[in-house]
Order: C-alpha cells, then sequence, then structure tokens
C-alpha cells in the first residue's frame, strides 16, 4: 500500500518525492479510466448503437417484442410511433424506441 501512502520518516531530512513518486497516482487513475471505459463505457455504447440501428430498420410486417414483453406483428410505421397488431383485430401504438427486439418470421404463430 506504499503506492497510496507515503512512508512518515522521523529522522533524517525530508526525502523529496522523484518524478515516477509523483506521477504515480495521476497513472493509477488513468489506469483505472482505461478499465471503467473498456468494462462499461465500450459496452454500453455499442449496445445503444446497435438498438438504435435496429429500430431504425423496423418495417412493416416484422415481429417485434415491446419491452413491456408484448408480442406483435408491426402494420404501420411513423416516424416516431408504430402501430403493431397484438391479436386478430387488437392494434397498439408504441414507441419505436420501446421496440426490444426484432424477432424471426413465424414466432407469433408457434407462440
Amino acid at each position: 500500500m506504499n503506492f497510496l501512502i507515503s512512508d512518515a520518516w522521523a529522522e533524517g531530512a525530508a526525502q523529496q518525492p522523484g518524478p515516477a513518486g509523483s506521477l504515480q497516482p495521476l497513472i493509477l487513475l488513468g489506469l483505472l479510466f482505461v478499465v471503467f471505459y473498456f468494462l462499461l463505457i465500450r459496452p454500453q455504447a455499442k449496445r445503444a448503437k446497435e438498438h438504435r440501428a435496429m429500430v431504425a430498420a423496423l418495417a412493416k410486417g416484422d415481429e417485434a417484442v415491446t419491452t413491456g414483453g408484448v408480442l406483435g406483428r408491426v402494420t404501420e410505421v411513423g416516424e416516431h410511433f408504430l402501430t403493431m397488431e397484438i391479436a386478430e383485430g387488437v392494434s397498439v401504438k408504441v414507441q419505436r424506441n420501446a421496440v426490444q427486439a426484432v424477432l424471426p418470421k413465424g414466432t407469433i404463430k408457434s407462440a
């Protein structure tokens, strides 16, 4: 733990920290930021980019699941909203961003 706290010496002249000693906390902070970037920030940004691409590619006839768990077929696509048919004759309007996943064709019939 000497890299976090300098040793206190009772005798002798005070030692001046060398250039490596004064940079050590900055190097540790930089290393911590790099670890956080690769473990937290980068994967989350990648997931957000994939979700934006999936939402932009939604088209009429796609089968999708919303974040609330509603399964349906897209019947109408607007700029911010889309209409999903969740049962025969029952349509629901949802936000485009509320779509969690696009499913393969025929998923509704097997469910």
